[in-house]
């Protein structure tokens, strides 16, 4: 039997709450497909700061090495900073493995609301590729003088036409797969000279190598503003770190929630485990109530599927995904509705149970 290492890491907040919902939901596919899965879990986050003085142990990286995929909830707590609790546990996984490909996938789910109007919502079928090694969070920078009025601060970012080309060499590769083959690069060329430039040559050239692939390119400015009025226009939207955060978070607003905002950060070469995790954050205010929405968490599992071949998994977790959205009798409260985090989870598991479930092909779209 097919079977599959996953390491888990709840994290912070919320996180440790829906991933248990994820692996109960994994659980479930799994043994309607067929394989099985192992996993370990990680008590890294914020609470093992506060005992070590660091988010992971220094080995971290060895020990995740041995998995085929890490499964990862959220980070983040009021009493730390942001910056600590991030560069000390997700980038150190995402930088470490040199998972540069950020996949965040945005469709509108029959059912569900959107703020737009229905004849708008109903195009959303959107992925975001993110760079997600270098660019805008490399790291690179620094303070001085601080505490004085002098005091300057200085966040370089960096952009390799190795990464560059890497990156949208893989957003294009995935727009092969789908069935508008349309790949828009986004980016802000025109105020930022440099790399930015760069990002938008690599681009030119690279379009010369997929002539079966429809392409244009964007400012970032003018991006959001399409995405609102002519979201249709969109199919697969290629950018920089700090442009795909925000265009992503955007793209899930315009479909309901952050709360749905599935992600995965891979390495294409397979070297390392790649890394899936719901977009939203760890929900501080909500954390312990039951009410947190897990379905970012099982569409980020059905992501996991997909990227270890369990391709019918991936699909029937997703049909169910979809069907307990279009019934909306059992919703979140973040999707309007009033059911907990348990409810909503019971649901899609009973849904991805029935041999008569509408299941969608790969590609095919839920709008």
């Amino acid at each position: 039997m097919r079977r599959y290492k996953i390491a888990a890491i709840g994290g912070d907040g919320i996180g440790p709450e829906v991933l248990e919902s994820g692996l109960r939901s994994l659980s479930a596919v799994a043994e309607y497909e067929k394989f099985e899965l192992s996993v370990e879990s990680f008590p890294w986050g914020s609470n093992y700061y506060r005992a070590h003085g660091k988010m992971v142990p220094d080995d971290a990286l060895d020990i995740l090495r041995g998995f085929d995929v890490i499964y990862f909830g959220a980070v983040g707590d009021p009493e730390i900073p942001d910056d600590v609790t991030l560069w000390g546990l997700r980038l150190v996984i995402c930088q470490g493995f040199d998972l540069y490909a950020n996949v965040r996938p945005a469709v509108m789910f029959p059912g569900l609301r959107s703020p737009l109007r229905p004849e708008l919502s109903n195009g959303i079928d959107w992925v975001v590729v993110r760079e997600n090694s270098e660019g805008e969070y490399a790291g690179i920078g620094g303070r001085t003088h601080q505490g004085f009025p002098e005091e300057t601060a200085i966040d370089a970012s960096v952009f390799s036409r190795g990464g560059v080309e890497r990156l949208q060499r893989f957003a294009f590769e995935l727009a092969r797969t789908r069935p508008e083959k349309h790949l828009t690069c986004v980016t802000k060329s025109n105020a930022q000279r440099f790399g930015m430039v760069l990002w938008d040559e690599v681009f030119a050239e690279l379009t010369f190598q997929y002539p079966d692939i429809k392409t244009d390119k964007v400012l970032v400015d003018a991006a959001t503003a399409r995405m609102v009025l002519d979201p249709s226009s969109f199919d697969v939207l290629v950018a920089s770190n700090l442009h795909g955060d925000i265009l992503s978070d955007l793209a899930a607003a315009l479909v309901g929630s952050l709360g749905i905002a599935a992600s995965g950060n891979i390495d294409p070469s397979g070297k390392h485990p790649s890394m899936f995790e719901p977009v939203h954050g760890s929900a501080p205010d909500i954390t312990g109530k039951g009410i947190a929405n897990p379905i970012a968490a099982i569409w980020s599992a059905a992501m996991m599927c997909e990227h270890l071949g369990e391709v019918a998994a991936s699909s029937r977790l997703m049909s169910a995904i979809a069907e307990v959205a279009m019934i909306s009798k059992v919703l979140p409260p973040d999707l309007g509705g009033d059911a907990g985090t348990d409810a909503v989870t019971d649901a899609i598991i009973a849904a991805l149970k029935r041999d008569d479930l509408d299941l969608k092909s790969p590609g095919e779209t839920f709008g």
